[in-house]
């Protein structure tokens, strides 16, 4: 079979969705609807218009978008509030295109407009797992599009002119990313991981040598390793991946972005952090790392209220805050609240003699007395079932490492166990 053969054949099998308003943006996706069949695919456009009439029949008509979110479209009408009303297309949407995928009826999707549109479009991407194409031309995509994005792979094109009509700028950018999603779709997928258990790591700059032996360790016995740096963002990441079903052990050594959410850095990962894993069935090693830092822009990005604590600065737009002890106190026992409702193995590990590079004796941030007040909240608050172990060494140290790594593959053997909810 050529090349040209083997590609037709993936595109008979192949669609991708086309999510927007016909009522004001029909054209614009009719356009890129034509782009895409160009290329063999099918597409299924699903319609989030609610005031004006679609330019074309969707194959998911307003109406039933909808009523995807549980209204209807002459509620909607008849209230006559763009901002509501875009909130329910944004819930029908979503609804619908995650059915979509989870039938194996859509193998990506593409959306394009303004704020409504990248709002509803992204809302449905966002639904969908990692590694699933996704692509917005958005006239906000010059800007910050973390409200669209979020975490997930969802790639943003500018449109350089308003999406408003066809002509030759917009032609050209629609044309591309027609064929960008198409080729997201019809591309060979070369996965290096092929069948390995996924291990998520979470990592810091202060933790890399922990991480990566431990890392370097899980890899040699066969399991693939993927690390994220704890930047609030990558916490989140994770904890999707964990959600979409993809990771088989969480080595969470680094659970710095707690510190952030409690005193106000810049680096949270929000309140769901450290319980995804647990909810969702996956065996973790939890330790401390990097709780003796909160993190901050440059100096003088740090809050007035916190001028006489200790800092660390790590590069000019980067400065880090000591926790205290009564901090330190509570975000141990926030560790062992948010472990409580795990339904999978957990094992605590306890650097004793330092949780960061920096906190480690004789260096800046050592405080011997803080890190002990959080390994006894943990001790304290954690169940009876889930093994709290100290460790007489730093978290850097290789054996701190080695037996993190040597903990998660054990558990990761084992039988998973029902535990308390």
């Amino acid at each position: 079979m050529t090349d040209r053969t083997a590609a037709s054949a993936t595109a008979a099998g192949s669609t991708v969705a086309i999510v927007g308003c016909l009522d004001t943006k029909g054209a614009e996706l009719a356009f890129l609807r034509d782009v895409i069949a160009h290329h063999g695919l099918r597409t299924w456009v699903v319609d989030a218009g609610v005031l004006g009439e679609p330019a074309f029949v969707a194959d998911t008509p307003s109406a039933e978008t909808a009523a995807a979110a549980g209204s209807s479209l002459e509620e909607l009408r008849r209230r006559n509030d763009r901002g509501h009303a875009m909130e329910v297309m944004c819930r029908g949407a979503r609804a619908i295109v995650e059915r979509l995928h989870a039938e194996g009826a859509i193998q990506g999707v593409i959306g394009a407009g303004g704020s409504a549109n990248t709002t509803v479009a992204a809302s449905a991407m966002r639904a969908l797992p990692v590694g699933v194409p996704k692509l917005i031309v958005s006239t906000l995509a010059s800007g910050d599009v973390s409200p669209w994005v979020d975490v997930k792979d969802v790639a943003v094109m500018y449109s350089v002119v308003d999406v408003a009509g066809i002509n030759r700028i917009s032609a050209r950018i629609l044309s591309n990313a027609g064929n960008a999603i198409a080729g997201m779709v019809l591309g060979a997928v070369r996965e290096p991981g092929g069948d390995r258990p996924i291990v998520a790591a979470t990592m810091f700059g202060v933790t890399t040598p922990c991480v990566n032996e431990a890392r370097r360790l899980l890899e040699e016995a066969g399991y693939e390793v993927l690390v994220f740096h704890a930047t609030g963002s990558g916490g989140r990441a994770m904890e999707g991946l964990i959600r979409d079903g993809f990771v088989a052990g969480v080595l969470d050594l680094t659970t710095t972005e707690l510190a952030d959410e409690l005193v106000g850095g810049i680096l949270s990962a929000g309140p769901e952090r450290l319980t995804v894993a647990g909810r969702c069935g996956v065996p973790q090693v939890v330790s401390t790392g990097a709780l003796d830092m909160v993190n901050f822009g440059p100096p003088e990005t740090v809050p007035e209220k916190f001028r006489d604590r200790t800092f660390y600065r790590h590069n000019p737009s980067v400065t880090l805050m000591r926790t205290t002890a009564e901090e330190n106190e509570e975000l141990g026992r926030r560790i062992a609240e948010r472990l409580r409702g795990a339904s999978a193995a957990v094992e605590v590990l306890l650097p004793a003699r330092g949780v960061s590079m920096i906190d480690v004796e004789g260096r800046d941030f050592w405080d011997p007395e803080a890190d002990r007040r959080c390994r006894d909240a943990i001790r304290r608050g954690v169940r009876d079932d889930f093994p709290v172990r100290e460790i007489d060494t730093d978290i850097n140290d290789p054996a701190f490492a080695r037996e993190a790594a040597e903990t998660l593959m054990r558990l990761m053997r084992e039988p998973r166990g029902g535990g308390e909810a």
